[in-house]
């Protein structure tokens, strides 16, 4: 196993003229959970995106395991977007069989569990579900994979605080433990009390990562009062 999961250097990506990452340098080791953390804007869909090898970089290099964004890389990641794919028509079971049939580390019974806990039917139709439910549904399948490295994009952003704390218990529990969380988010405060790391991105670039204790410890502050300092004093 490689020291370090995820590595990029001066990794660039554009889109045009507007440059939405700009040569980022960073590594991620193993059994992390990291917050990527922003404003909107900032980069965060798009980094994620790049490792999913959804998008190509500009310039610059990107790894996972040592390895270019790929079908390797893919299969070991588990990507839940910040919206849903899936047709209307599906069910909750269909979900299940649909991860079934694709990815060899699914575990079906624990996704069913999970729909259980989360008070979600088997027979229940995508398009009766609220925001909310389909968002626990997909995150029921995405961390009853055996990934290295789970890639969340805004995952409590369409859910009331009261649901929370019961979704990040739900990833907690739940993730492969040799694997990497990656939580894309700008709800700081709802987060922080599980991260091992933090990303910060403004602009494209990386203005800081670095440890949850390094941050309390040099800093005497949380990592919610030093993102609004940044980005309160960068604008």
């Amino acid at each position: 196993m490689n020291q370090e999961l995820i590595t990029a250097n001066s990794l660039t990506k554009s889109y045009g003229t507007k440059i939405a990452l700009d040569h980022i340098d960073l590594s991620v080791g193993h059994g992390r959970i990291v917050g990527l953390l922003g404003p909107n804007g900032s980069g965060k869909t798009t980094f994620i995106k790049l490792l999913c090898g959804l998008l190509h970089p500009t310039s610059g290099t990107l790894k996972i395991e040592g390895l270019a964004p790929g079908i390797e890389t893919k299969a070991v990641i588990s990507y839940l977007p910040d919206r849903m794919y899936f047709a209307d028509w599906m069910r909750t079971s269909d979900l299940a069989d649909f991860f079934t049939d694709f990815y060899t580390d699914f575990d079906r019974a624990k996704a069913l569990e999970m729909f259980k806990a989360l008070g979600i039917s088997q027979n229940e139709r995508i398009k009766t579900m609220s925001k909310g439910t389909k968002e626990k549904a997909q995150l029921a399948l995405i961390m009853s994979r055996k990934a290295q490295l789970y890639l969340l994009d805004e995952p409590i952003g369409g859910v009331d605080p009261a649901a929370r704390d019961f979704i990040l218990n739900t990833i907690l529990t739940n993730y492969n433990e040799n694997g990497t969380v990656m939580l894309s988010t700008h709800l700081i405060s709802d987060i922080e009390r599980v991260l091992d790391e933090a990303i910060f991105l403004q602009n494209g670039k990386v203005v800081r990562h670095d440890t949850v204790d390094n941050i309390r410890e040099k800093e005497g502050k949380s990592v919610d009062q030093l993102f609004r300092e940044i980005f309160t004093y960068s604008r």
